[in-house]
């Protein structure tokens, strides 16, 4: 099954690829000229630092697992001429095709488990769909306000909580034996086979129906959630949390793309040189999993939500515009 999966991980990057150079070249050029009418930048500039944002977020993002939708929302909306619609619309897509892109490695390596995403992405798929349309009925201030509020409170959590590299889990739930979810990955910093399992999985599925929620709602991927949720609550190690995030960010964001693409809230000269650039950096951040330690990722993590936290509440609340 993982096989299977990594196979059509690896198929659906390279028809990402291929369906984004078709879409790039059919771009009409007036396209630019409805995004950034006040930019007296010429209308290739923003495509070419979009796809360069996007490839060194992407290169941090997947180590940290918390999707390339995360920096890409707060980044681009503060920094780019372009409407937070827009932005959230293309941000569901790039945390789709960074995760899409460090899949098969991921799988490869041993980082990232398919039984344990399934269950969880299939009820973060349904809310996600209600999340989104919640999303583009709110005020964007009001979804800035929350989004900065929320991914500062996972701040928080991560900063108190200890020893999250490695949780112990004395005794797995029935749920979870029942479901087989559990495993071994080699960690490539110290060379030590780890057996992981898990732990409060029934209640790890209502919180990642909150997630889907948030994740259509923010067009972020919630993958600053997902990892916490993971780590935290269900007691799975870092690294195969920061992998396992990426399949789960792989299949709720498809869905709440969907509600975004059919209210015409996705441009593609936004959308196309992001999603190209986010997923090279991606397969660079894959091989970077591997090999740093669990403590330099959780110290990523922290640093990034940080930031992403702060200018998501400074520019709701009207102080950096």
């Amino acid at each position: 099954m993982l096989k299977f999966f990594s196979r059509a991980l690896a198929s659906l990057q390279q028809l990402g690829l291929l369906a984004a150079v078709v879409w790039m070249t059919t771009l009409p050029a007036h396209a630019a000229d409805s995004v950034v009418p006040a930019s007296s930048m010429p209308w290739w500039f923003w495509p070419l630092a979009l796809f360069v944002t996007c490839f060194l977020i992407g290169i941090v993002a997947v180590p940290a697992g918390i999707g390339g939708g995360t920096l890409f929302v707060p980044i681009i909306g503060g920094f780019f001429p372009f409407h937070l619609d827009f932005v959230r619309g293309a941000g569901l897509l790039v945390a789709l095709a960074s995760a899409l892109a460090a899949g098969p490695m991921l799988l490869r390596g041993g980082l990232a488990s398919v039984r344990l995403a399934l269950p969880l992405a299939l009820l973060a798929c349904m809310s996600s769909i209600v999340g989104a349309l919640l999303g583009l009925a709110l005020p964007a201030s009001v979804i800035q306000i929350a989004l900065g509020l929320i991914v500062l409170g996972i701040v928080a959590l991560m900063l108190a909580a200890k020893k999250s590299e490695f949780p112990h889990v004395a005794q797995p739930d029935r749920l979870s034996s029942a479901l087989g979810i559990h495993g071994v990955f080699v960690d490539g910093a110290s060379g030590r086979a780890i057996d992981w399992q898990v732990h409060r999985t029934p209640l790890g599925l209502v919180v990642f129906l909150l997630i889907g929620v948030m994740a259509g709602m923010f067009g972020i991927g919630a993958g600053w959630a997902n990892v916490p949720a993971l780590n935290l609550l269900m007691g799975v190690p870092l690294k195969v949390s920061a992998g396992t995030s990426g399949l789960v960010l792989s299949l709720v964001d498809s869905s709440a793309a969907w509600v975004y693409l059919n209210r015409g809230a996705v441009l593609p000269m936004i959308t196309v040189p992001s999603v190209v650039g986010m997923m090279l950096g991606a397969r660079i951040g894959a091989r970077l999993l591997h090999v740093l330690k669990g403590s330099v990722i959780r110290k990523m993590v922290i640093t990034l939500l940080l930031f992403a936290g702060l200018r998501a509440l400074l520019k709701g609340l009207g102080v950096w515009i």
